[in-house]
């Protein structure tokens, strides 16, 4: 049995299929600073499960029985407010993904992430941070800019004009907590290049730091209002985002 540290992280997973169920259990009791609380197949089995041991994250499926929809999030948190909460799907569609964070996921994992993400994944959710697979982050930016695009033919709306497509593309990354060296992984830029768009919308717009960048984000709909609930000055969550070679 691996030896567990005094202070390991309490898990509680959700997962109607036993067999992926126990698979994820030995891969996470492998690791000294992580401990298996508890297992649930279904949504009210969860709520006990969560109740009895008030467990630091649960890892949870979309799709569990007894819960309509991606309920289980919201009866999640309804039990336990500060339990973090990392979704494990093979879901990758916008809907489910925008629902998913509506309802307070801390994190969105897809189910052929390897061994190596998913622990990134739950270490940094567990961290305080959100972290998405990076074909999630790439929906949920690129979901994001298009919401914003004018119409064919209408001028752009607001502050658009005075910057350029690149730049608002790197505004909604960095806003969503991402460093440069990973905006420039996910835009297949060099760093320099994230940094000198960076310095010019932030000149551009008169934003002095990226909390203000985080806010003007939100208020113009580049990045979901969670990012938003926090004081001007309050650093952003962080954002981890897996990115494949």
């Amino acid at each position: 049995m691996m030896f567990k540290t005094p202070t390991a992280t309490s898990i509680v997973i959700i997962e109607s299929h036993g067999i992926l169920r126990e698979g994820l259990r030995a891969l996470i009791e492998l690791e000294a600073d992580l401990r298996v609380v508890g297992e649930a197949s279904t949504a009210a089995d969860a709520i006990r499960a969560v109740q009895s041991t008030a467990p630091a994250l649960v890892i949870t499926d979309l799709t569990t029985p007894g819960s309509q929809g991606l309920r289980i999030i919201e009866q999640l948190r309804a039990v336990s407010a500060r339990v973090r909460v990392l979704v494990l799907t093979a879901y990758c569609s916008d809907e489910y993904i925008r629902a998913a964070l509506r309802a307070g996921a801390d994190g969105y994992v897809l189910k052929d992430a390897d061994r190596t993400e998913l622990l990134l994944a739950i270490r940094s959710v567990i961290a305080g941070q959100n972290y998405f697979s990076e074909p999630v982050s790439a929906r949920l930016v690129s979901g994001y800019l298009r919401r914003n695009e004018p119409a064919s033919g209408e001028p752009a709306p607001g502050p658009w004009p005075r910057i350029t497509e690149r730049e608002r593309e790197v505004l909604t990354h960095v806003a969503l907590g991402e460093s440069n060296k990973r905006v420039a992984l996910a835009l297949r830029l060099s760093v320099k290049t994230v940094e000198k768009h960076r310095a010019n919308v932030m000149r551009k717009l008169e934003l002095h730091n990226t909390a203000s960048v985080t806010l003007f984000a939100v208020r113009n709909g580049l990045v979901p209002a969670q990012y938003g609930d926090r004081p001007l000055g309050d650093p952003p969550p962080m954002v981890a985002t897996a990115v494949r070679p």
